[in-house]
Order: structure tokens, then C-alpha cells, then sequence
């Protein structure tokens, strides 16, 4: 079955990352208190997200048979009173293993839902994703149940530079597809057709940790909940080199923070000049009229010139 949506134009979400400033002096705030090991509280993190699945269902029966009014969202729901016969997310959710982006030992097993399949492409991990969502953190403060608080949400599609976003976020996106495609419509909305809805539960380590944004009511160390539907994907290129970002990946990790060729704490990614030779990358790599990308190596050695500062 189709499932088709009509929404307003896409709109272009401006994020703005917040920044402590240093103090001048080397005073120590006494009231300081360092976060918590992220290896110790992964484990931790991990059992609150369990728990969650393991008490909380969807309305997976409206997704198996679609009211004619449906909006394809994912509604969540604890499994108690009526709800006793329903099946529990644990049951229903796929899990991949990892990275954390501060402690590379630490790893996450991320658990996924995949409530309906797109019918186009999965975007890379540095693309351009276009969606709508809703965002929710695990509450535990004021009852032993886990349960879910709304901190942001749009009904209508926005896009998101990908390497920007929460990691977990980021991590499950990568794993459904886009729609098929679009129609225009006269009044200027779009309608998608076969695109894909999905939900993610990450630990704190994936999410804001203990750097929730300021103005947010995120408490440090929340575990957050996304659902999502996954409209667009284009080609990330945050550097405009000419290079797409998925390309920059030296170690093929699929994280795009650790590849830094020149050593100047700015990744491949987002660096104009890969090798710090001097020259911009899109002066070492040829762009072919069919939009296929050369990377030539001058000296031979196996290195490209754009990776290599004796170019």
C-alpha cells in the first residue's frame, strides 16, 4: 500500500551549537562536578533503554492496516490494563553495535524500529536528511516507570545536516530509506509518496550527554527517543570542495569526526585543504562532466593528491 502525505514547503533548520567560554583566570569553580565515566554509565543507560522496550508498545496494528485518515506516525503507549496482550517494543525493534564519539572504547548497542519501509535510498552518514520528527526523553524523576517527556518536535519536513545532529539520531537514519518521490502540488505543498518511518532509543552517550541544549528542559544524562519520517536525502558536501563528505572517510569507520589528514583539528569534512599543502582540494581532484569525481595521484605512491602534502 501507498502511503502519501501532504505537507507544507520544506522548511531549513538553522542549528546553532552553544559554546562554553574559558574563563581568563585558572580559578576552579568549587561546585564544579566532572561527568560521570561515559564507559561506566553506558551499561546503565543501556538497561533504562531495555526497560522502556520492554514495558512500551506502538500502534503497530494501525501501521498493518492503515485507517484512511492515518498519518503514519509512530504513538507509543505502556503495556498495562487493555494494552496487556500488546506486543512489546523489545519484540519488534532491530539492534546495531556503535561508537561512542568521545570515548572510542565505549560502544552502544542501538535499538531501532523500522515501522514502514521507504522506496528510495538510504542517505550516508554525512548527507542532507529531510525529515519530520518528534523528540522525547526517558523520564525516571518522578515515578519508577519509565516514561517519555516531549522536548521538540515538526509535523512538517526539515532538513538536517546530518553531522550535526545527536549521534544516535544520526546512526539510525542511515539505516531507512527515503520516499520514492514527490508531487507538487498547485498550492505549493508537496506530497511524498512511500517514504519511510522509524524510531530510535539511544543511551545518553548517543545523545546530549551531559550538554543538553540550554534552553531545552533535557535533564543530563537523559536516554531520548526519536520518531521520524524519513522524507529526502542530497549528497553532503560541508567542506564545498567539491568532494561529497561520505568520500572523506579515510578509515571507512563511517564516522566522519576522525579523519583529519592535516592534523589541524578540523576533519576532512570540514576542511577545504585535506593535506594542508596549501592548495584546496578541489584543485587536487578532477570533477568529470558526468558528475563522476578522479583522484589523481602525481607522484605514484599510492596516496591521492589531495591526502598527500608532496603532491
Amino acid at each position: 500500500m501507498k502511503n502519501m502525505k501532504k505537507i507544507l514547503p520544506l522548511l531549513l533548520l538553522v542549528l546553532i551549537i552553544a559554546t562554553s567560554c574559558k574563563k581568563d583566570d585558572d580559578s576552579v569553580d568549587p561546585n564544579f562536578v566532572p561527568a560521570r565515566d561515559r564507559g561506566e554509565e553506558a551499561p546503565l543507560s543501556t538497561a533504562i533503554v531495555e526497560e522502556y522496550l520492554e514495558t512500551h508498545f506502538y500502534n503497530y496494528e494501525e501501521f498493518e492496516n492503515p485507517p484512511a485518515d492515518f498519518d503514519f506516525r509512530i504513538v507509543f503507549d505502556t503495556i498495562a490494563g487493555d494494552n496487556l496482550d500488546k506486543i512489546p517494543l523489545m519484540n519488534q525493534v532491530s539492534s546495531k553495535i556503535v561508537q561512542d564519539r568521545v570515548n572510542d572504547a565505549v560502544t552502544y548497542k542501538l535499538y531501532y524500529l523500522d515501522a514502514m519501509q521507504g522506496d528510495g535510498e538510504k542517505p550516508n552518514f554525512p548527507d542532507l536528511a529531510t525529515i519530520s520528527y518528534a523528540g522525547t526523553y526517558i523520564n525516571r524523576e518522578e515515578t519508577t516507570r519509565p516514561y517519555t517527556k516531549l522536548f521538540d518536535a515538526s509535523s512538517v519536513p526539515v532538513q538536517f545536516d546530518m553531522t550535526s545532529i545527536v549521534n544516535g539520531l544520526q546512526d539510525a537514519l542511515i539505516e531507512f530509506e527515503t520516499a520514492s518521490g514527490f508531487i507538487t502540488n498547485p498550492d505549493g505543498t508537496v506530497t511524498f509518496e512511500d517514504f519511510g518511518v522509524g524510531a530510535v532509543f539511544m543511551q545518553a552517550g548517543l545523545g546530549y550527554y551531559v550538554n543538553p541544549p540550554p534552553t531545552s528542559n533535557i535533564p543530563l544524562y537523559s536516554q531520548l527517543i526519536f520518531t521520524f519520517q524519513m522524507y529526502a536525502s542530497e549528497i553532503g558536501d560541508q567542506d564545498g570542495d567539491g568532494l561529497p563528505s561520505f568520500m572523506e572517510d579515510v578509515n571507512g569507520n563511517g564516522l566522519e569526526e576522525d579523519d583529519d589528514t592535516d592534523g589541524n583539528e578540523a576533519p576532512n569534512f570540514d576542511d577545504a585543504d585535506d593535506d594542508g599543502d596549501g592548495r584546496p582540494t578541489r584543485e587536487e581532484i578532477i570533477i568529470n562532466s558526468d558528475g563522476t569525481i578522479t583522484l589523481p595521484d602525481t607522484d605514484g605512491d599510492g596516496t591521492p593528491d589531495h591526502l598527500d602534502a608532496d603532491s
